[in-house]
């Protein structure tokens, strides 16, 4: 008898998570609920059904007439609106946190809190705020080293840093006050200054098991200009850890992890089970924690899935099941590099409709679908980051290589950032560092 694995979510992302799932030995069959008919998950599943994977009836109603047994969940919208709650109610066991947990995420308030509370390290001097009533002096009292964050899912696009985003404490303010005019609330944390990396770990509330460390690119222009995105692509190195960490950097950010997921345990009651996700800053003394997500990263997703030598459908039952103790799950020693090709435009004006072209591509396995389309046969960009390209070798200059030459060959109105993962920009990375701690 087979087991039923419910996918929810059609980007990249999902991509990457069917393609691992597709190599277990287990004997399953994967369905999916999607924003759009991904022609990558399709190939990988039963049934692909495009609906509101957002609302808790959509969702369960599809489960109990396809007799999921499992559930992975992808994006964050879905962990806000309380799906594994509702998948939970009947029965299905979610590679996912419930609305309570997944507020480490989707309230950055919440995880600030808690982590001071629990006496976490890395955490910024922070404030709160629903008003502009002492915006103006808290600012000065950081002398203008802060950054304003949304406390809300933004789209990776709701964090904005004085002096790159906001020139002057008018623009800063204009900012926090249309935060307030939507109704949100907003945190302002001091700026930390260094270098950023991506620690995501497996989780069951009780045994954690954490993955090779990435680095996220989120300028949309090379040599990291322009404005911030969702990501314009990763890169990872053969040894799990990056060019300019030192061991200590990569401990300390496991450690964070670690107490965070006992922290949750401890506030809620309750086991967090799936991804944590720590986005942390290697600063002059140190790690610093930027913020939390609660599920994978993309494109973070496809550096470490392409290194999985585990299978990840048993990862995911051990997970639901609380039995994480029970396997050791390994990456392959390599390096990875991963490009993602996004629409002329993007990310604030970005075409749609159009049409793109893979057929030059050699290896059409380097390639993860996102925010794409098929339409008589043809793929149509949807507005949103449209494709990914992975590379792997032996070192990050030849996984960089690879990853361009297929990106390099997908036509259509698009543009990627051709420098991630190349030498030039790690040397700035490790002088960067160099100069903070010496």
């Amino acid at each position: 008898m087979s087991t039923n694995i419910l996918l929810i979510g059609s980007g990249a992302r999902e991509h990457a998570i069917a393609r691992s799932c597709s190599k277990s030995s287990l004997n399953y069959k994967i369905f999916c609920i999607g924003s759009g008919y991904n022609p990558g998950i399709m190939g990988k599943c039963e049934d692909l059904v495009v609906a509101n994977f957002n609302d808790p009836n959509v969702v369960t109603n599809y489960a109990k007439e396809h007799k999921i047994n499992y559930a992975i969940i992808g994006p964050e919208n879905p962990l806000q609106a309380g799906i594994a709650d509702a998948l939970w109610k009947i029965n299905v066991k979610v590679f996912g946190p419930t609305q309570s947990l997944a507020r480490i995420e989707t309230s950055k308030e919440f995880a600030r809190k808690m982590l001071k509370d629990f006496n976490i390290p890395g955490g910024p001097i922070f404030k709160s705020f629903i008003s502009l009533k002492g915006v103006e002096e808290f600012c000065n009292d950081l002398q203008n080293e802060f950054v304003i964050k949304f406390d809300g899912l933004a789209g990776g696009k709701g964090v904005k840093v004085f002096g790159e985003h906001l020139h002057g404490m008018g623009q800063a303010l204009d900012y926090c006050k249309n935060i307030i005019d939507k109704g949100g609330k907003f945190l302002i944390e001091e700026k930390f200054i260094g270098e950023e990396f991506s620690l995501m770990s497996f989780c069951d509330g009780e045994t954690i098991q954490h993955m090779p460390i990435v680095q996220d690119h989120k300028r949309a222009y090379e040599n990291d200009t322009g404005p911030n995105t969702g990501g314009m692509g990763t890169y990872s190195n053969f040894d799990h850890s990056l060019p300019f960490l030192e061991g200590q950097d990569v401990e300390a950010a496991k450690r964070i992890n670690e107490l965070t997921m006992r922290a949750l345990k401890e506030k809620t009651g309750m086991n967090y089970m799936g991804v944590l996700y720590g986005g942390f800053m290697a600063v002059r003394d140190g790690v610093r924690l930027i913020e939390y997500n609660a599920r994978f990263g993309d494109p973070e997703a496809m550096n470490v899935l392409s290194l999985l030598e585990t299978d990840l459908i048993e990862i995911c039952k051990a997970v639901t099941e609380k039995k994480l103790s029970n396997i050791k799950i390994q990456f392959d020693k390599k390096a990875t590099v991963c490009k993602y090709a996004v629409p002329q435009g993007y990310p604030d004006s970005p075409i749609k409709g159009e049409k793109i072209d893979t057929s030059n591509v050699k290896n059409i396995e380097s390639l993860y679908f996102a925010s794409v389309d098929e339409v008589d046969g043809n793929l149509i960009e949807s507005g949103s980051r449209t494709l990914a390209a992975i590379g792997v070798a032996d070192t990050i200059a030849l996984a960089e290589k690879t990853a361009e030459e297929s990106i390099s060959n997908v036509k259509g109105p698009l543009f990627y950032r051709k420098d991630i993962g190349r030498q030039n920009l790690l040397n700035r990375r490790i002088e960067n560092m160099r100069k903070l701690r010496c």
